[in-house]
C-alpha cells in the first residue's frame, strides 16, 4: 500500500483526496502557488511544498516542480486530482520514470482518449455509438464552415484536446460560425494549448448522460452506474444526481455495458467517466445515446457516486495505485437512494456570471445537513487565478425528492459575503419545474435563464427586522406621542435605496451597517443618513473591469455608435472569456482597452455616453 502521496492540485479536491489519505494512514504533501500560501488544502496536508508564481502555468501546471517536490519529500505517489495536469499523458509518464506511482490511467489509455476525434474513432471500432459530425485534420475555417452545413445546423464546436466547456460552442446559423469558431480556438488555445476543434450534430433535446468506470491492474473492469449532468451553463455543468431520471433498467444495462466496453477496449486502469448525448425527445432510449468522451480521471461530481453506492472513489484510487484488485465485483454494486450535488461558484449570476474575488467574511453551512466538499474557509481569499468554484453541496435521499428539497434547504440555510456566489441560481434551478418533475434537458437556463439569474432582493419581513436593529430613536423622526408608529424610512441596500417599513422604535446603539441573510444571498444594509443619503442611481456609462483579466478583444473604437447589450471588449480571466457590453445606447466617449494588455479590477476600460 501507499504510504505517501503528494497531491498535484489545489482547493476542494486537494482537501477531498487528503481526507480519505488520512483515514487510510497515508502521509500527505500539498504544493502550493503564491496565491495558495494560506489556502486550506496546504493546512491540512501533512507538508506543502512552495512550486512558484500563482499563474497555474508558472506552478500546477509545472511538471517538472511537482515531480522534483515529490521526490524532495520522500513522496512514493502522486494523485492529479482532476483539471491541471491530471489528463497530460506527457506528466504520468514523468511520473512514471522518476521511479513514483501514478494514482491515475496508464499514460497511453490517457493518449488514446484524450482527444476527441481519435477517441471517437476507436468507439466505433469496438462497437460503441458515437455522435454524428466531421472529426478529421483538415482545420481550415471555410473547409469546417462546409462540414457544419453538410451535418447540418445547429452544430456544436468542440475542442478536441477540451474539457469543463472550454473551446465549446454551440452554432445556430452559417452566418455564425466563423465568429463562434474564432472564440473556440482562442479558448481553447489558452486552456489546452491545442486550438485542433471538431464539429458534431447539435442534439436539439439533449441530455448528458455518463457512467462512472473503474479497472484495475488485474483486467477487471466495473460499472458504478450512471449520472445525469444535463443541468449546464454554456456546456459546464451546474447541478448533478444520480442515478438518471427517467432510466429504465434495460437502457442502464446497454449504456454501462457500451461504457465498460469503452474503458476495456483503452485497457483502462483507474477511476473514469464515459459521457454520453442523450437524443431524449422520446425519454431516455439506446438506441438513441451516443458516446461523447472519456475523461480519464476522477470527475468533479464523483461525490454522488459516492452517496449512492458506498464506496469512497479516492480510497479505490489509492488501492489500485497500490496493485490491489478493484475492492467489490460488479454483482456487489448496486444503486440506493439518490444524490445531488450543486456546484457552488464564487460569480455574480445578476451580472453574466461574473466571478467573484475577495475574502470569505463570511462562509457558513447547516452542520446537520447533507455533505460539503471545499477547499476554502472562513476568512480566506477568492483568486482571481483559478476556477471561481469554492464548493461542492451534496444532498441524499432516500428518493428523488428528498435529496432535491434537501440540497435547496442546504442552500437556502448559507451565507456568503462579500464575495457574490450563484446560491440564489442554485435555488431558483432546484425549483424549476423541468427539473422538479426530472425532465431537465442542456438548454434550460439558455431558455430560462433570465428568470433565475434575477438580483435577488431580501423580503419586506427579513429587511424590517434588520432595519429595526439599525435605526435608533434619534433618527426616528416620525415616533412620537400620539403619532402612528409605522413609517417607510430610506435605507441602502448594497448601495442601491430601499425604503422600508419601520414598527416602532428601534435600538438605542446600531451597528453602522447589518448583513440580510435569507434563502442562500446576503445583502448589506445601512442607514440612509449613516450613508450620506447617496447611492444608487443609473449607470454613468463607465465600463469597469470587474476583475484582474487580460483584454483579448476590442470590437469597438472611440467615436462609434453602439446599442444596448452590444459588446464592446473581451476579457479572459479565471480561465474563461467575459463579454462586456454597453449599458445603454450611445458613443464610445473614451476606450482605454488594448488588446493583449492586463487590467485590474475595477480599471475604466472604456466610456459610454447616451445618444441625444
Amino acid at each position: 500500500m501507499i504510504t505517501s502521496l503528494l497531491i498535484a492540485n489545489r482547493g476542494e479536491i486537494a482537501c477531498r483526496i487528503i481526507r480519505t489519505a488520512r483515514e487510510m494512514g497515508i502521509r500527505t504533501i500539498a504544493v502550493y502557488s503564491d496565491a495558495d500560501a494560506k489556502a486550506l488544502h496546504v493546512r491540512e496536508a501533512d507538508e506543502a511544498v512552495h512550486i512558484g508564481p500563482s499563474p497555474a502555468r508558472e506552478s500546477y501546471l509545472v511538471g517538472e516542480k511537482i515531480i522534483a517536490a515529490a521526490k524532495t519529500t520522500g513522496a512514493q505517489a502522486i494523485h492529479p486530482g482532476y483539471g491541471f495536469l491530471s489528463e497530460n499523458a506527457e506528466f504520468a509518464q514523468a511520473v512514471t520514470d522518476a521511479g513514483l506511482v501514478w494514482v491515475g490511467p496508464k499514460p497511453s489509455s490517457i493518449t488514446a482518449m484524450g482527444l476527441k476525434d481519435a477517441a471517437k474513432k476507436l468507439m466505433t471500432d469496438a462497437g460503441v455509438p458515437v455522435t454524428p459530425g466531421y472529426m478529421g485534420e483538415n482545420q481550415d475555417p471555410a473547409f469546417l464552415a462546409e462540414q457544419a452545413a453538410k451535418i447540418g445546423y445547429p452544430v456544436l464546436i468542440k475542442a478536441v484536446a477540451g474539457g469543463g466547456g472550454k473551446g465549446m460552442r454551440k452554432v445556430d446559423a452559417a452566418g455564425d460560425f466563423i465568429d463562434a469558431l474564432a472564440s473556440c480556438q482562442r479558448e481553447a488555445a489558452a486552456s489546452f494549448g491545442n486550438d485542433h476543434m471538431l464539429i458534431e450534430k447539435y442534439i436539439l433535446t439533449p441530455r448528458h448522460i455518463e457512467v462512472q468506470v473503474f479497472g484495475d491492474t488485474h483486467g477487471h473492469v466495473v460499472h458504478l452506474f450512471e449520472r445525469d449532468c444535463s443541468l449546464q451553463r454554456r456546456h459546464q455543468k451546474v447541478i448533478e444526481e444520480a442515478p438518471a431520471p427517467g432510466m429504465d433498467e434495460a437502457t442502464r444495462e446497454a449504456l454501462c455495458a457500451a461504457a465498460v466496453r469503452a474503458a476495456q477496449a483503452v485497457d483502462y486502469v483507474g477511476a473514469g467517466t464515459i459521457e454520453f448525448i442523450a437524443d431524449a425527445s422520446e425519454g431516455l432510449r439506446a438506441d438513441r445515446i451516443w458516446f461523447m468522451e472519456m475523461n480519464t480521471r476522477l470527475q468533479v461530481e464523483h461525490p454522488v457516486t459516492e452517496e449512492i453506492t458506498g464506496v469512497d472513489l479516492v480510497e479505490w484510487q489509492l488501492r489500485v495505485a497500490s496493485g490491489e484488485p478493484i475492492p467489490l465485483t460488479q454483482d456487489q454494486l448496486a444503486i440506493n437512494g439518490w444524490a445531488m450535488e450543486a456546484r457552488l461558484y464564487a460569480e455574480d449570476p445578476a451580472k453574466g456570471f461574473l466571478p467573484s474575488i475577495g475574502t470569505l467574511e463570511l462562509f457558513q453551512f447547516p452542520e446537520h445537513l447533507g455533505r460539503i466538499d471545499t477547499g476554502v474557509y472562513e476568512g480566506a481569499e477568492v483568486s482571481p487565478f483559478y476556477d471561481p468554484m469554492i464548493a461542492k453541496v451534496i444532498a441524499y435521499g432516500e428518493d428523488r425528492e428528498e435529496a432535491r428539497e434537501m440540497l435547496s434547504e442546504m442552500l437556502e440555510d448559507s451565507a456568503i459575503w462579500p464575495v457574490k456566489s450563484n446560491s440564489a441560481f442554485l435555488i431558483a434551478a432546484l425549483d424549476h419545474p423541468d427539473f422538479v418533475a426530472g425532465t431537465v434537458d442542456t438548454g434550460l437556463i439558455g431558455r430560462d435563464g433570465e428568470a433565475m439569474t434575477a438580483a435577488p432582493m431580501p423580503s419586506d419581513h427579513a429587511l424590517t427586522d434588520a432595519a429595526m436593529a439599525l435605526v435608533p430613536r434619534s433618527l426616528q423622526a416620525g415616533f412620537r406621542l400620539n403619532a402612528p408608529d409605522v413609517r417607510i424610512a430610506p435605507f441602502l441596500l448594497d448601495g442601491k435605496r430601499v425604503d422600508v417599513t419601520l414598527h416602532g422604535p428601534g435600538a438605542e446603539e446600531p451597528a453602522p451597517a447589518m448583513l440580510v441573510a435569507e434563502s442562500g444571498a446576503v445583502w448589506q444594509l445601512t442607514p440612509w443618513r449613516a450613508a450620506g443619503g447617496t447611492g444608487g442611481g443609473a449607470s454613468d456609462g463607465a465600463i469597469l473591469s470587474p476583475m484582474p483579466g487580460k483584454v483579448i478583444a476590442v470590437e469597438v473604437a472611440a467615436g462609434d455608435k453602439v446599442i444596448k447589450g452590444q459588446k464592446l471588449l473581451t476579457l479572459e480571466a479565471m480561465k474563461m472569456e467575459h463579454s462586456l457590453t454597453a449599458p445603454f445606447d450611445g458613443v464610445v466617449a473614451q476606450l482605454n482597452a488594448i488588446a493583449g494588455a492586463q487590467v485590474q479590477v475595477e480599471a475604466l476600460l472604456a466610456k459610454i455616453e447616451a445618444a441625444e
